[in-house]
């Protein structure tokens, strides 16, 4: 048996997980899937200081507290930073990561600092800042993250909810300078528009598993069984 700890992206919670953490628990595994402060059910604690730290806290707290060990850690998207911030700080807890479609920044770099230049992320966060906000809407989008059915987009857009701003612009302070966790899987979902660099960037690092997923970027919700194949995969065979 396997522990999966699943971290969200952003507007998301815990709950995007619905369809995932059944079928990892029928093949045995436990499963967590914590949301971040801010956001989901927990949205109502938003501060202008909830932070990319905040995140990485709130993750390595629920692993000590839980006694969780040998942990498959999962981050989607905006996700991404916060599992590697996670791995710098409690690599003895955890046995693999695994980032779905997400970003991975480096140390000093910032989840806007992913994507190319012409994206306009940073600028796009930035300005809310700017304007004394400290959260950022969910994207105004009728087929949001991929999802193409209707019950399903109504379904996610009825909970998405704004993201801390500094989420996205705070830079990842790592404390080593390698990665402390061996175990290192990017799943690209490929029917996404790829507009960050980090695809490209385990493609052409050494230490990493890539494997592709044909679905859009809310893989959890559009394609659960194929990404759960997948994770039960990378523990069955690591």
């Amino acid at each position: 048996m396997a522990t999966f700890v699943l971290v969200h992206g952003a507007w998301h919670g815990g709950w995007c997980w619905k369809y995932v953490r059944p079928l990892l628990g029928v093949a045995g595994h436990e499963v967590l899937c914590p949301t971040l402060t801010g956001v989901g059910e927990r949205a109502h604690l938003a501060r202008p200081d909830t932070s990319l730290e905040t995140h990485i806290q709130d993750i390595v707290g629920l692993l000590r507290y839980e006694d969780l060990q040998d942990i498959v850690l999962v981050g989607h998207s905006l996700g991404g930073p916060v599992i590697t911030g996670v791995a710098d700080r409690v690599a003895e807890q955890i046995a693999q990561l695994v980032y779905l479609d997400a970003t991975i920044p480096r140390d000093g770099q910032a989840d806007v600092d992913c994507y190319p230049a012409e994206f306009g992320a940073r600028p796009w966060a930035e300005d809310f800042l700017a304007k004394g906000e400290y959260v950022i809407p969910p994207p105004p989008m009728e087929q949001p993250f991929g999802i193409t059915d209707d019950t399903q987009a109504r379904w996610l857009k009825a909970k998405l909810t704004p993201h801390p701003v500094r989420a996205f612009i705070d830079p990842l302070r790592l404390m080593n300078t390698e990665p402390r966790v061996s175990a290192r899987t990017f799943i690209l979902c490929s029917k996404a528009d790829p507009a960050w660099t980090s695809a490209a960037r385990v493609q052409a690092e050494p230490g990493w598993r890539y494997e592709e997923l044909s679905t859009g970027h809310d893989a959890m919700v559009t394609a659960p069984r194929e990404l759960v194949d997948l994770l039960l995969a990378l523990v069955t065979q690591p």
